[in-house]
């Protein structure tokens, strides 16, 4: 361990309480912690807050919970096609990483039916009550994670190499370490040089995908500059090009979380050795942490910059 990165390995934390969550500027979508579950209770007409519940949405799943359920019980006049059609596209998020599900819980059967009649809706969970969202949340498989965290140094993105390495082979999983190692290390000097604070890296595999995120202090973007003469310029041009999805989070605390997938096949019954347990019900190899890390050591504002932090998609 160098002493200049100032690296430390962080073990998950049981959690046993329930708690309030920070949902940021967002007045009619109150977010709480159910254990390590996001539930997000939206009051009011989902046309006047669905824009609200996208936000909220994206701030909880930042912090990488076990998943997100939102309550629609107290929702005035559900059923406008508009509406249900946008909250609909929340399903892209599942799309892109399956491993953090999202479950919308309406007592209108006529909300449910249409949500479903949608592409992007159909990778969401729609039930008629919380207690059912919930359940299926718990029932579905939990991924395999390691994260560290790193000082915005120079031997920051070979440090991420290293570690990256170090998780796929935990995973038999050693054909993806190339074109993770070259994801990973464009995250991370991106960050590095363009946000300047801490780094939070995590590196997770569920169901065939491999998830590399960089979370950092900054609301700025990631950078994407085109001259030919910049030796980073082409950084993450490369890292779509590589990836099966690639997107931004903003963060409660006024930073990002930068992600990509990657297509990471599970090996076969035979490569596996005794060190290996693929991700499923109930059984992460490594248990991820409830919350990523909070990077910021005082409250900052939230980026308000909504359109342009969208996860891609």
């Amino acid at each position: 361990m160098r002493e200049d990165n100032r690296i430390e390995c962080a073990m998950a934390q049981p959690p046993n309480t329930t708690s309030q969550v920070p949902a940021g500027p967002v007045s009619r979508v109150r977010a709480q912690m159910m254990h390590d579950i996001v539930a997000l209770e939206v009051v009011g007409r989902l046309s006047d807050l669905v824009e609200d519940l996208e936000l909220a949405l994206q701030l909880a799943l930042a912090e990488g919970p076990r998943g997100v359920v939102c309550d629609l019980s107290a929702v005035l006049d559900g059923s406008e096609p508009d509406a249900i059609a946008q909250l609909a596209t929340a399903g892209r998020h599942v799309r892109d990483w399956a491993a953090i599900p999202v479950a919308v819980a309406c007592q209108d059967p006529q909300v449910r039916g249409e949500l479903a009649s949608y592409p992007l809706g159909r990778h969401l969970i729609v039930t008629a009550t919380m207690a059912s969202a919930v359940s299926e949340v718990v029932a579905s498989p939990i991924p395999a994670v390691h994260w560290l965290r790193l000082a915005p140094h120079p031997t920051a993105p070979r440090t991420s190499r290293d570690f990256v390495t170090r998780a796929l082979l935990d995973w038999r999983l050693g054909r993806v370490i190339p074109t993770a190692s070259l994801v990973v290390s464009e995250l991370v000097t991106n960050s590095t040089m363009y946000a300047g604070s801490d780094i939070a890296l995590s590196v997770s595999w569920h169901l065939g995908a491999l998830r590399l995120a960089v979370r950092d202090n900054s609301p700025r973007l990631p950078r994407q500059v085109y001259s030919v003469l910049d030796l980073h310029g082409r950084g993450l041009t490369i890292v779509a090009g590589l990836s099966r999805a690639f997107g931004v989070l903003p963060t409660s605390d006024g930073g990002k979380v930068v992600w990509a997938v990657l297509d990471a096949s599970p090996p076969r019954t035979s490569e596996r050795g005794s060190r290996v347990n693929p991700a499923g019900k109930g059984s992460p190899m490594v248990t991820a942490p409830n919350m990523l890390p909070q990077l910021a050591r005082r409250p900052s504002p939230l980026f308000s910059q909504r359109a342009t932090m969208r996860s891609f998609g």
